[in-house]
């Protein structure tokens, strides 16, 4: 009776603790996502930088609107969609993959079997 007693009040606390933290974890996970987006983003103001390690204002305004697009419940794809529309692709490190710039990562692979092609021919005339 003792125990079942201790682990009803064990429950209501766990209960009123998880109320009371939820806040503090779901700020935490949003300032993660904030991190791992940022690192992805450059600074327009500095070499290379990412936005994350930049202080300049330029990056401070940007990890203040990715973080304002975090709550309003936006996912990434969206936040880089919005940046890059408003800042253009420059903004990101890792290029998107579509139909303006697919030429741009077939290339490599284009380029390959056409050596290929000409190495192979230059075989077979010897």
């Amino acid at each position: 009776m003792k125990l079942n007693l201790f682990y009803n009040k064990y429950c209501i606390l766990a209960l009123i603790l998880f109320i009371c933290f939820r806040g503090l974890f779901a700020n935490e996970n949003i300032d993660n996502k904030v991190k791992n987006l940022t690192l992805e983003l450059r600074c327009m103001t500095c070499q290379n930088q990412s936005v994350y390690d930049s202080d300049a204002d330029f990056s401070n305004d940007i990890k203040k609107i990715v973080k304002n697009k975090f709550e309003e419940g936006k996912s990434n794809r969206e936040i880089k969609e919005f940046l890059v529309n408003r800042y253009g692709e420059y903004i990101l490190f890792k290029p998107l993959l579509n139909y303006k710039n697919l030429f741009l990562w077939a290339f490599p692979f284009i380029l390959l079997a056409f050596s290929l092609i000409f190495f192979i021919r230059k075989l077979n005339k010897k």
